[in-house]
């Protein structure tokens, strides 16, 4: 229900997923997952799995995401390009790691 402790429990599960660069949790920190879900789904925003959005598409697991988001390494000088924006939810996640992000999606909402 999007209680602080939801979120600290995702925090956690991140952790236990091996991600203790704190860039990366921080960012997941600063980005409130419930804002890139729809109303209905807002109580589960902090659950770690992926979620329906429009389109057929669906957001990512935040594990996975953050999986993702540590195997590129981001730096803060970088620029990044990202194909399939789908909810803007990574893109928020890297807009807190890079310089600046650039994202290409192909359905319009």
């Amino acid at each position: 229900m999007n209680r602080p402790t939801d979120k600290a429990r995702l925090l956690l599960q991140i952790r236990q997923e091996g991600i203790t660069n704190p860039r990366i949790l921080a960012a997941f920190e600063a980005v409130p997952r419930y804002l890139f879900v729809s109303e209905i789904l807002a109580g589960h925003a902090y659950d770690d799995t992926s979620l329906p959005i429009s389109c057929g598409q669906t957001i990512s697991q935040p594990s996975l995401v953050a999986v993702m988001t540590n195997v590129l390494d981001v730096g803060d000088r970088m620029k990044v390009l990202e194909i399939g924006t789908g909810s803007g939810y990574q893109t928020a996640i890297l807009a807190q790691l890079c310089r600046r992000v650039y994202t290409v999606e192909r359905y319009r909402i």
